[in-house]
């Protein structure tokens, strides 16, 4: 387990793809070393993982699981429906892994749930000092969301609580003293239904899993928009597929559906408006990302593979009437820092001809409102993961049941 924070020579790849920003800066290792062989399936990930550092799994040892480091901040690193012979569905990045360090920008371990906190850009920003230019030479991640071990305040076979108290500072000043308390929760094929509000059949195979990220106010003083708001951030990291494409629902009303130029416009061929929700490609071969406002947001998202017979909802919980969401755009100063996106999704790729992606892989995260907090005030986002695999006709009842869609139409949307 490392002890010590070790700040590679080389200049790491920030990993703004996964966030707001909209400049990249890329970097190989200086060491030559070469890439650690590809574990095969989820079984193999976790004695990985267990050869570099501590791992929580949730589950009964047959069956759907889960694997969890305390260390990459009681992060979900994968799940699988069969924790002895089932494919790994997280993405983990097994070169950075196994080095064990820290890398300037980010130190992307992957991971199906992570938690950070926003605003990344702005005059808020959390990512940014003050006065500096807001680029990918600059930007960096905070240690307590990127490098910092949490706590493991309590464990059982289905559910782990990881807990951390820090303090920050944003580019405009103001600090932050909080306490994060997550607890992560294996749930079952019922919790799925109830959530869901659909029937599960028992044919189909599910993995499904919460994370519940409470942020406390633990200083003296009030957190206020004219000094910036802290949210809280949940990101995934799934492995891509040539034939998988996420699926975001949206509400109707006036004005843009869809943020798509962080990254330069969407092209047509990877994001698609079929009336009433989006599929946008999520093969992991042309770096892009997409978000939704509160306004047009739905609490549900999700994906489809066709190609492995996969279908993934997140949902989360979404307040009613609320608009102020931190804006997490690259810029010293923003109209509207509190005009941010509630659901995003980031397809990987190369950062620019002859340069190779991140992973690559796939994202579909979620944020909480801006969170104006007393001292002692706190909030809780919960995000929830739902993997399914079994026969078409019971995949499609669920995919028509929440997200309101037909499987055959989405593939064929972006084939």
């Amino acid at each position: 387990m490392r002890t010590t924070p070790f700040w590679t020579a080389a200049l790491a790849v920030a990993l703004v793809g996964c966030g707001g920003g909209n400049e990249t800066t890329t970097a190989t290792s200086s060491s030559g070393a070469k890439s650690v062989a590809k574990p095969a399936n989820y079984a193999e990930d976790v004695a990985f993982l267990k050869k570099h550092v501590e791992v929580i799994e949730l589950g009964t040892g047959e069956g759907p699981g889960l694997v969890i480091v305390p260390e990459y901040q009681g992060r979900v690193m994968s799940s699988t429906f069969d924790v002895k012979a089932g494919k790994s569905i997280g993405f983990i990045n097994h070169d950075v892994v196994a080095k064990g360090e820290i890398t300037k920008g980010m130190t992307a371990f992957g991971g199906e749930d992570r938690i950070w906190l926003g605003p990344e850009g702005g005059q808020f920003s959390i990512y940014f000092n003050d006065g500096e230019e807001q680029n990918g030479d600059n930007w960096q991640t905070p240690p307590v969301i990127d490098s910092e071990t949490y706590d493991v305040a309590t464990k059982s076979a289905t559910e782990a609580t990881f807990t951390k108290t820090a303090a920050i500072k944003n580019s405009s000043g103001t600090e932050f003293k909080f306490t994060i308390e997550r607890t992560v929760a294996l749930l079952s094929a019922s919790d799925a239904r109830a959530d869901l509000g659909v029937e599960v059949p028992a044919s189909v195979q599910t993995v499904a899993y919460e994370s519940r990220n409470t942020l406390k106010n633990a200083g003296e003083n009030e957190w206020t928009k004219d000094k910036g708001l802290l949210s809280i951030w949940i990101l995934s990291m799934y492995k891509h597929s040539p034939t998988t494409n996420v699926i975001v629902p949206y509400n109707p009303g006036s004005g843009p559906v869809v943020k798509d130029d962080y990254f330069g416009k969407v092209p047509g061929d990877r994001l698609v408006d079929a009336g009433g929700y989006l599929v946008f490609k999520a093969d992991g071969q042309y770096r892009s990302k997409i978000g939704l406002t509160p306004q047009r947001a739905k609490n549900v998202a999700g994906s489809w593979d066709s190609g492995n017979n996969v279908l993934t909802i997140v949902q989360y919980n979404k307040p009613s009437g609320v608009t102020d969401y931190v804006n997490s755009m690259w810029a010293a100063k923003q109209d509207d820092p509190y005009a941010g996106d509630v659901v995003n999704s980031y397809n990987d790729g190369p950062f620019a001809p002859g340069q190779k992606p991140m992973g690559p892989f796939y994202e579909i995260e979620t944020s909480s409102p801006a969170l104006a907090l007393k001292p002692g005030g706190s909030y809780t986002h919960v995000h929830r993961t739902f993997h399914f695999t079994g026969d078409k006709a019971s995949l499609q009842a669920i995919a028509t049941a929440v997200l309101g869609v037909d499987l055959d139409a989405v593939a064929a949307a972006l084939p």
